[in-house]
């Protein structure tokens, strides 16, 4: 019996890693990449360069494949409903990834199934990004395009009818939601296979700059062990709910009055769950591959009382690697995982896992290793 094929589509990052936790248990992966420049195409042996969008070009790349996979939630629909048709599994399928496609669909089905939100709404214009303001507590409001944003993209702060035409000339459907009065952002990471094992991992608070993750603390400090256990078992519910199979993140917010509302959906691995690769037993990737292949899941628990994850993004210092004598130096536990990107500003281009016991220690040598990657810290 040979080893099964994993078929990835997109090049990125999140590819790159998937099949780095693939490597250990012999796993083929095979990668849709859109350049040969790209994350994953550096390392993956079998690359097929080509547009996902073309639904020709999706089913010839799946040829060979036992299972097809994503890095993005950016292949149509109807495309992954052609590839089943084919009789290709796909996971996760296409009635559970539209979920992460459109922000729309997304809010009515998590209404449906009782998922507690912020106030939402599809907005036809100005006017009515008004009206929903005034049904609430007035402007501002955040207005969101259904489909393709992400890191901040998308997504506009408005606090005015004047300051919302922008979103509607993008010439999609516009959410707008209520701007939650938040004590923080937190993540439920989960990963669910396809006979329904499904495992949680603590919950964890995710920290934004300008709109993109910067830091993330695993697991969340001092949050109530009940409000964990609640986004844990929420995050489980709608995996099964949505019927998703693989890795699920869930986005909340920790609002002030000590509720926690659903803000956004992936389903792939995600930036809240890097921290995995060496604070927990089993890491996000680890545990995807095995969700896509239908293997047992592996233990979700963390390695160390705290693991924090930073973000490098790239500023005017491109020689990154001349930084690591310093890093290594400093601190021997740190982990340095980077993406093989050319470096520009705010891109992201890499990441650093520190852990142990002391919070503050492992947030500052986390802090200090990206900052003099980056190059902001120099000593």
């Amino acid at each position: 019996m040979t080893f099964p094929v994993v078929g990835m589509v997109g090049g990125g990052q999140l590819a790159r890693m998937t099949h780095e936790a693939g490597i250990p248990l012999g796993i083929r992966f095979k990668l849709l990449s859109d350049t040969p420049q790209d994350s994953a195409a550096q390392v993956v042996g079998d690359v097929v360069i080509g547009d996902y969008r073309d639904l020709e070009t999706l089913r010839a790349f799946a040829q060979g494949c036992d299972v097809i996979t994503f890095d993005h939630e950016h292949v149509p629909t109807e495309h992954l409903r052609a590839l089943e048709a084919d009789g290709i599994p796909v996971r996760p399928g296409p009635d559970a990834l539209v979920h992460a496609q459109d922000k729309g669909v997304m809010r009515a089905r998590l209404d449906a199934i009782g998922v507690p939100c912020p106030r939402h709404r599809i907005v036809a214009d100005p006017a009515d990004v008004a009206a929903f303001a005034a049904e609430g507590e007035g402007f501002p409001v955040i207005l969101k395009t259904v489909r393709g944003g992400y890191d901040g993209k998308g997504v506009w702060v408005v606090r005015s009818a004047e300051e919302a035409a922008e979103p509607f000339r993008a010439g999609v459907p516009v959410l707008a939601e209520e701007k939650v009065d938040f004590v923080r952002e937190l993540a439920a990471n989960v990963v669910r296979s396809p006979h329904g094992q499904a495992v949680a991992y603590p919950v964890v608070e995710s920290r934004q700059v300008d709109g993109v993750c910067d830091t993330v603390i695993a697991p969340a400090p001092d949050l109530d062990p009940a409000l964990a256990l609640q986004a844990e078992e929420m995050a489980l519910r709608i995996a099964k709910e949505l019927d998703v199979v693989g890795h699920l993140a869930v986005e909340l917010f920790q609002t002030r009055d000590g509720r926690i509302l659903v803000n956004e959906l992936a389903m792939r691995p995600h930036n809240s769950g890097h921290w995995s690769q060496d604070g927990a037993v089993t890491s996000q990737f680890a545990n995807h591959v095995r969700a896509v292949l239908d293997l047992p899941l592996g233990d979700p628990r963390p390695r160390a009382r705290w693991t924090v994850m930073v973000n490098v993004l790239g500023g005017d210092y491109p020689d990154m690697y001349s930084a690591y004598l310093h890093c290594m130096a400093r601190d021997p536990q740190l982990k340095i995982h980077m993406y093989g990107k050319d470096v520009k500003p705010g891109r992201k281009v890499g990441h650093v896992n520190t852990y142990g016991d002391d919070l503050d220690d492992v947030l500052e040598r986390a802090r200090h290793a990206a900052g003099y990657l980056r190059g902001t810290i120099t000593e």
